[in-house]
């Protein structure tokens, strides 16, 4: 598929940047410690509003870790703004912060031990660059690019739900049908539904059955009964707050199947 603008052509799933604006704000460098080399160049950056020469073209996207992560975060926001604006509402763009072993935010510091998350204070996504890797090494994920678009996705999927005040003061609650898990699992749908359209905002070329395959391992390799047997040797439902990984994968895939946000309502539907 070509890019807009003629741009040039890449494989499935591959990330096309020519002539598109990637958002990428410099702060104060600090290199990761254990991270790849790639990895390491988005350590202590964050993805805003300002575009730079950094990461602009396919050939960048395709090579380079860190600028196929940034085209990851824009075709997300991409894909989230033209919907709301089709909606008659306008989707704010989410400031991104990516870090390596702790930073401080909106909701208190984070840590690496926290992973990727989003924070409703200071509306911004945080991702822990490390967690990727804790996919493979710690999850059992298979691992592929598109496992961090999923990871990715699903965080920008709180930030929609913070927007459509769908949030509430009782995403907390926990056990299997709580609260948190219906919120978890929206945001998983969210993730499948810009999987969907994803090719559409110019960023990737169209998704493989790989790629979406990558996602759903993603998908199940964090849900709570694969942690909890992994971890505790027993699965407790009472205390889950993300839920299974049938249901987190069978969410997305609904979210990806349909393309459309409406039909991720996980209200009553466990």
């Amino acid at each position: 598929m070509s890019l807009p603008g003629g741009g040039l052509t890449v494989g499935g799933g591959g990330l096309g940047i020519v002539g598109l604006a990637v958002y990428l704000l410099i702060t104060l460098l600090a290199n990761g410690k254990g991270l790849s080399a790639p990895l390491q160049n988005l350590d202590d950056r964050s993805v805003g509003a300002q575009p730079t020469a950094s990461c602009t073209t396919a050939q960048d996207a395709n090579t380079r870790e860190d600028c196929r992560i940034v085209g990851y975060v824009n075709s997300v926001q991409a894909y989230w703004t033209n919907q709301f604006k089709a909606s008659g509402r306008r989707y704010a763009i989410v400031k991104t912060v990516f870090f390596d072993g702790s930073t401080p935010t909106g909701c208190g510091t984070a840590t690496s031990d926290v992973g990727p998350f989003y924070c409703p204070v200071d509306k911004h996504v945080y991702i822990d660059l490390g967690f990727f890797d804790e996919l493979r090494s710690r999850f059992g994920a298979t691992g592929g690019p598109f496992a961090q678009a999923y990871v990715l996705a699903h965080e920008y999927g709180h930030h929609v739900q913070d927007q459509l005040g769908l949030l509430g003061n009782g995403s907390s609650q926990q056990g299997a049908t709580g609260r948190s898990v219906r919120t978890e699992l929206q945001a998983d749908c969210f993730a499948g539904v810009w999987a969907n359209h994803a090719a559409q905002t110019g960023y990737l070329t169209a998704l493989t059955q790989t790629d979406i395959a990558d996602g759903l391992n993603a998908a199940a390799a964090v849900g709570d009964d694969r942690i909890q047997q992994a971890t505790q040797g027993r699965v407790d439902q009472d205390t889950w707050t993300h839920g299974s990984s049938s249901e987190r994968q069978h969410w997305f895939r609904v979210g990806y199947a349909s393309g459309k946000p409406a039909a991720c309502d996980t209200s009553g539907k466990l």
